[in-house]
């Protein structure tokens, strides 16, 4: 999952919202010098990752993109599914994007000082560019994706034009995140409860 799924799936909680967006900046056992809620956010964002592998519906739609780009098809597909997520928010969501996601920024803020360097860097540009609601726009999503083909990875990757992906199956895709997310969501919810017991 991307920023926007991660956080939907983290719940109402603060502190899971802030460790689901920034859980891929924390590396190695946990708590990794974090506070225990936001360790606990971070944890949630690992298993909601280990939920995704296995889920058939997110194998289903790994196994939409072409070839050429298979072994990037997990990062394509999270873009997808927060494209989806963005788009379709009056089916998944509570209020509006724009109300929610700003309450996200606002907790970023608040946790600004906590958060790893890298995880502080990003969540200022999310912020500055309201990269959370551009990804109603699948134009957007291409224009992150080719970034990220440039400047996220260290290595040369296929991602650039990896939205052509999308472009070539948006239904197929579509109705693998609709069997997806439904059951992502009782997993985290449940997740949540255990972990807290």
């Amino acid at each position: 999952m991307n920023f926007l799924a991660h956080a939907l799936l983290s719940g109402e909680a603060e502190a899971d919202r802030v460790g689901g967006l920034m859980g891929d900046f924390v590396k190695g056992p946990l708590p990794a010098g974090l506070p225990p809620d936001l360790a606990a956010g971070v944890a949630l964002h690992r298993a909601i990752d280990s939920f995704a592998d296995r889920h058939p519906a997110f194998a289903a739609s790994r196994a939409r993109v072409s070839p050429g780009r298979r072994r990037v098809g997990g990062i394509l597909v999270d873009l997808f599914y927060d494209h989806l997520l963005a788009r379709d928010w009056a089916d998944h969501g509570e209020g509006s994007l724009k109300a929610y996601t700003a309450r996200l920024y606002a907790s970023l803020d608040r946790y600004s000082a906590q958060l790893p360097p890298a995880a502080r860097e990003i969540a200022g540009l999310m912020r500055r560019d309201d990269w959370l609601c551009s990804y109603r726009d699948v134009s957007a999503v291409g224009r992150v994706i080719d970034r990220m083909a440039v400047y996220r990875l260290r290595r040369a990757t296929p991602l650039g034009g990896g939205i052509e992906e999308f472009l070539a199956d948006s239904a197929g895709f579509e109705s693998d995140f609709r069997a997806f997310l439904p059951d992502a969501i009782a997993f985290a919810s449940q997740w949540r409860t255990g972990i807290r017991r």
